[in-house]
């Protein structure tokens, strides 16, 4: 059994995902963590704190904890973190030498924590495991507007050939490591992320809807994430603007520190006429989601980018059908023509013409739901822990190993 120092510097796990900074890897922190706590592993979860009222230290279970560690500003936004790495890496080794525990190995998550990974693997001498979640070289290729600093794609670069490990969620995040990081193949391991399949399931829309207090005989498509351009809302309200009225747009996600690019959206909507039936509500908890995608007839997921695509998998462990852009993750969680649509170009005529094609088929859209329920069966959390702890016991034994052989000489 593992002691795991978890980094995520940028986002808390405690964090309700849909919001400003907070996501499917806020999701994946908190789920994996449960579940191999669940196999006798023991986690610390580094995080920086944002909340002055909060504790440093919550526990979620009996081999779980949250450390929040005092680093810069407590409204600094993701963009000035990387100025307040060292500090962070200062406050996780005072707080490891203050409770005299060791650990046999750190996973970090996202670049910034990345950095911080590689501090305490050399502090340490144990091996680091790397998930980027995000890359930033793909995201400035994904939309010409979207501009990384270069700081980040040199962080990155540095971060990926460092480490012992990089776990990517899909095969093409894989291949941009190896093309545009020159990451050695044999870093890399794929690992796919995971949805609860007991939590996410199908159930009664008009039961879930009333629940809500949503329309109840109108068709309803659905978008769950974060508000911020590269998610593509605005090609959605568009495709809806194509349909001549034919269903409520539901948007879930964001927060009060989303407002003025709510106000934008509500704008965009009210110049293509449809904002009678567009509805915007903020993030939810993740544990309310399933009633979120069990009321809707089709979620679409627009992206620009996703490196996996979360909310894909939760719709269709859900039973919903999905339409989604072809990028990334998006292409080995969507199986066009059979859980959903995959949608190869960024304008609304070809997403519009795929909503209206499954709110037009009852039967289709029932048959692409009850398909796609059971492709995501293989994304249990369950095997993904699995593979997760198989890379962890690795790389642990090889730097014992190692570690033994020195002491020996």
């Amino acid at each position: 059994m593992c002691n795991i120092a978890v980094v995520s510097v940028h986002t808390s796990p405690l964090a309700r995902p849909g919001t400003r900074d907070s996501g499917g890897m806020n999701v994946y922190i908190r789920e994996l963590s449960r579940q191999l706590c669940r196999r006798a592993h023991t986690m610390d979860i580094f995080t920086r704190r944002t909340d002055p009222d909060s504790p440093q230290v919550v526990e979620i279970d009996g081999r779980t904890r949250v450390i929040q560690i005092e680093t810069g500003p407590l409204d600094a936004d993701k963009a000035s973190l990387h100025l307040h790495l060292p500090e962070f890496r200062r406050g996780v080794i005072r707080f490891q030498e203050e409770q005299g525990r060791s650990y046999d190995l750190v996973h970090s998550h996202y670049w910034l924590s990345g950095w911080v990974g590689q501090a305490l693997k050399a502090r340490w001498g144990v091996p680091h495991v790397i998930m980027f979640h995000t890359l930033g070289e793909v995201k400035n290729r994904a939309r010409v507007s979207e501009r990384e600093p270069d700081y980040r794609i040199a962080g990155e670069r540095l971060v990926a050939q460092g480490a012992d490990r990089i776990i990517c969620a899909s095969e093409g995040e894989r291949r941009a490591l190896i093309e545009y990081y020159g990451v050695s193949p044999a870093l890399t391991v794929q690992v796919p992320c995971g949805v609860d399949m007991d939590h996410f399931r199908p159930m009664s829309s008009g039961r879930v809807r009333r629940s809500l207090g949503l329309p109840q005989s109108e068709m309803l498509v659905l978008y769950v994430g974060r508000i911020e351009p590269l998610k593509g809302i605005d090609i959605l309200l568009r495709a809806a603007a194509e349909t001549e009225g034919r269903f409520c747009l539901l948007i879930v996600g964001g927060d009060s520190k989303d407002a003025a690019r709510k106000a934008e959206l509500r704008k965009l909507a009210d110049e293509l006429g449809i904002s009678d039936r567009v509805i915007l509500r903020d993030a939810v908890p993740h544990e309310q989601l399933p009633l979120y995608y069990n009321a809707a007839d089709v979620c679409v997921v627009p992206s620009y980018y996703e490196s996996f695509g979360l909310v894909a998998l939760e719709a269709m462990a859900c039973g919903i059908p999905v339409v989604a852009s072809r990028v990334g993750g998006l292409l080995e969680t969507v199986k066009h023509g059979q859980t959903g649509y995959l949608v190869p170009w960024r304008c609304p005529e070809p997403f519009a013409e795929r909503l209206e094609l499954l709110l037009d088929n009852e039967t289709l859209r029932r048959s692409l739901g009850r398909m796609a329920r059971a492709a995501v069966e293989r994304f249990r959390w369950a095997e993904v822990a699995t593979r997760v702890e198989e890379v962890y016991h690795e790389l642990v034994s090889q730097y014992r190993g190692v570690s033994i052989g020195a002491h020996v000489a």
